[in-house]
């Protein structure tokens, strides 16, 4: 036979005046959060460094070191300001046919994986930290279509440099998609920056938060 509440509380104490069906557990603690666990920034963080290290590694050492096999010539997709197609067929006279076939490599593994994983970095930015979504929706295309153009500008590039006779309306086309390219590719870093700088605002943390 069960004891009373009375009995058990002579015996036992107060404690155990409460049946054991009748006791509160007790709260159960808050889970702790792995570090970097569902974090986006260190995903981003890593891209933003593979980008950085692709850009100086096809443009500021690879295109460098290419002038080594043109007699100092620029490479095309150096020049922001565009060419000519005159320049385009100059570079053609004093590049042989193993440094064109060189440049084209580079522009099919460097600058490719470059124009791409700028890309995706860049969406990613826009995808999670753009808050109107017009605004996302714009940053993801102009970042996809920054590797179009730049892969596009890549092919015309080569095909101009490869041509027999020389086709200057190719060259020329090559010229409009690297002018095209380098301004998708300011328009792209810079919204991203904006993007970045106001979620930093909007943190709770931030001075301006408050305001």
């Amino acid at each position: 036979m069960s004891k009373t509440p009375a009995q058990r509380a002579r015996k036992h104490g107060t404690s155990a005046a409460v049946a054991p069906s009748g006791r509160s557990a007790p709260p159960e603690q808050p889970r702790k959060a792995q570090p970097g666990e569902g974090n986006p920034k260190l995903i981003v963080i890593a891209a933003l460094g593979a980008t950085l290290f692709m850009f100086w590694y096809f443009h500021l050492l690879t295109l460098t070191q290419m002038t080594q096999l043109s007699n100092g010539l620029a490479m095309p997709d150096s020049l922001v300001g565009g060419f000519s197609a005159d320049y385009l067929e100059r570079l053609r006279g004093v590049m042989d046919a193993d440094a064109l076939g060189q440049l084209s490599y580079v522009h099919k593994t460097a600058g490719t994986i470059f124009a791409i994983v700028f890309a995706l970095t860049f969406a990613v930015v826009f995808a999670a930290w753009a808050r109107p979504r017009a605004a996302r929706w714009a940053g993801v295309g102009l970042a996809a279509a920054f590797a179009v153009v730049r892969i596009a500008g890549f092919v015309a590039i080569d095909g101009a440099l490869g041509s027999r006779p020389f086709d200057s309306a190719q060259a020329t086309l090559a010229s409009v998609l690297v002018i095209l390219g380098w301004v998708l590719f300011a328009v792209v870093v810079l919204g991203g920056a904006a993007v970045l700088f106001l979620n930093w605002r909007r943190r709770p943390g931030s001075p301006s938060a408050g305001s």
